[in-house]
C-alpha cells in the first residue's frame, strides 16, 4: 500500500509538471477598500500596494505597504476649557509580506480567473494626532501590539493579457483594484 501511494505521488507530480505552469508572480498590485485594525469601531478608508513574485507553483510572496487612517472624536472638558468633541487622527501603516496560494488548477479554472487563499504579516506603525486646544488623556488604545496579521480570499480577473481586475476580502483591509503583471 505504501509503494502504491508513493506511486500515486509521483505520476501525479510528473503529469503535473508536464502541463504548463501558470505564473501569478511578477504582478504589481494597487487596491483601494477598507480597513479595520485594533480596536476601532469602524472602517476605515485604505491603500494597499504590493508585489507578487512566484517561489513555487500556484504560490507567491508580495511584499507589501498600506495605509489606513480615519478620524474619531472623544469628549473632554474641564473648567478652563469647554466641554465637547475633540477630534483626533489616527494613521496606520502596515508592512509586510503576503503568502498567496491559488487554486486555479484545483478548480479548473479558466485563464481569465484567478483565485487565492492568502495570510499577511507583519508589522503595523501607528500615529495619532489630536487637534488642537486638546488637553485630556492621549491614549487610544492600550497596549496596541505592532505585530500585523492578515487572512485574505480573493479572485481576479484577467481583463486584458498584461493587467486584471481584484477583489481581496480580508480579516482586516479588504480592497479592489488592479494588477499589472510584467
Amino acid at each position: 500500500m505504501k509503494n502504491f501511494i508513493l506511486s500515486l505521488i509521483f505520476v501525479t507530480l510528473a503529469t503535473g509538471a508536464l502541463r504548463s505552469q501558470e505564473k501569478f508572480g511578477r504582478t504589481l498590485n494597487i487596491g483601494a477598500g477598507l480597513g479595520y485594525y485594533g480596536y476601532y469601531y469602524g472602517y476605515a478608508p485604505a491603500l494597499n500596494v504590493n508585489y507578487e513574485f512566484d517561489v513555487f507553483k500556484n504560490f507567491t510572496l508580495a511584499p507589501f505597504a498600506s495605509v489606513l487612517t480615519y478620524r474619531s472624536y472623544r469628549y473632554w472638558g474641564t473648567k478652563d476649557f469647554p466641554y465637547r468633541d475633540y477630534y483626533y487622527r489616527e494613521t496606520i501603516v502596515p508592512i509586510g509580506v503576503k503568502g498567496s496560494y491559488y487554486f486555479d488548477e484545483l478548480l479548473n479554472a479558466d485563464e481569465k480567473w484567478d483565485f487565492y487563499a492568502a495570510a499577511s504579516l507583519g508589522v503595523a506603525f501607528r500615529t495619532v494626532r489630536w487637534e488642537n486646544g486638546y488637553y485630556g488623556e492621549r491614549v487610544v488604545r492600550q497596549s496596541a501590539s505592532p505585530l500585523y496579521g492578515d487572512l485574505h480570499i480573493g479572485t481576479e480577473y484577467h481583463f486584458a493579457p498584461k493587467a486584471g481586475l481584484f477583489l481581496d476580502l480580508s480579516t482586516g483591509l479588504s480592497t479592489l483594484g488592479v494588477g499589472f503583471h510584467f
